[in-house]
């Protein structure tokens, strides 16, 4: 492993979108526009596949492909993910770090805190309906400013794709939902003063309508091509993201920034020039 020292960003959070792709070009999404334009974006990441939510997000926190980490919903839905993987989470390196300091997740989809996230390393998991999960995690922002790692995932938009279609007019409404329930969140950052010493990663773990209207888990582009966005100190505003960043990639950005080791086994790398490097 690799330690690197960082003495500007105390703590990260990740914002999941589920099912956005890189549809946010065709939404209204000011919140994220904000984002976006104050350090590093693309609407052309690359997901895992299949392009499913347990193989996505368990690829996010667990820095290698599905074919490592083996998760995919029905398992996600009923077993634990062993505490023992050669594959930890992002919560987990950082447990194994900084065993005291603060982790937190709150979900709507309940396997990611059941099947992806291990027990018995101090996460507080909360799991509820999208539109209560906003404001939960606003309190919590705002009670606990020393939270180290928070990771969020809204599942409106998916629900949406499913049900009305990808990219159609309702889809896109959902993403402009979660874009305003995005900023519920982003005021409690604000509003607590952890504005200029966070990380802040927006993205999604896949799209859809690439084959099938109302589904996803293809390699087409439409599933596969999701947005993607960090800001914080070291980040450039407005900067390119790197070239070849994927999905996978982000505990990886997450380590780096907060000066935690990067497991050998991920395949999840920084990409050069993200932090300004040279």
């Amino acid at each position: 492993m690799n330690q690197v020292e960082s003495k500007e960003i105390r703590r990260a959070i990740i914002i999941g979108w589920d099912g956005a792709g890189s549809f946010v070009e065709q939404a209204e999404t000011p919140v994220l526009d904000r984002w976006m334009a104050r350090g590093g974006a693309t609407l052309g990441a690359q997901t895992v596949f299949p392009t499913i939510s347990a193989e996505c997000w368990g690829s996010l926190l667990h820095g290698v492909t599905p074919e490592k980490h083996g998760l995919n919903n029905d398992k996600a839905a009923v077993e634990k993910y062993p505490g023992d993987s050669p594959y930890p989470s992002l919560f987990r390196v950082a447990h194994e770090a900084y065993p005291e300091r603060k982790l937190a997740a709150f979900t709507c989809w309940k396997p990611i805190m059941e099947g992806i996230i291990e027990e018995g390393i101090g996460v507080h998991k909360v799991s509820m309906p999208d539109p209560e999960l906003a404001q939960a995690v606003a309190d919590y922002i705002r009670s606990n400013p020393d939270v180290y790692i928070l990771f969020v995932q809204f599942d409106l938009p998916d629900c949406a794709g499913h049900q009305y279609g990808y990219g159609e007019p309702d889809y896109l409404r959902a993403i402009s939902e979660t874009d305003r329930m995005t900023g519920v969140i982003m005021q409690a950052v604000e509003d607590a003063g952890m504005l200029e010493d966070s990380l802040i990663v927006m993205t999604t773990d896949h799209g859809g309508g690439g084959v099938n209207p109302k589904g996803h888990g293809t390699d087409h582009p439409l599933d596969k091509t999701v947005f993607w966005t960090c800001s914080g100190p070291g980040i450039a505003a407005g900067s390119a993201v790197p070239e070849g960043l994927g999905l996978i990639d982000t505990s990886a950005v997450v380590c780096r920034a907060l000066g935690l080791p990067i497991p050998g086994q991920w395949e999840a790398r920084v990409p050069e020039g993200l932090f300004g490097e040279a």
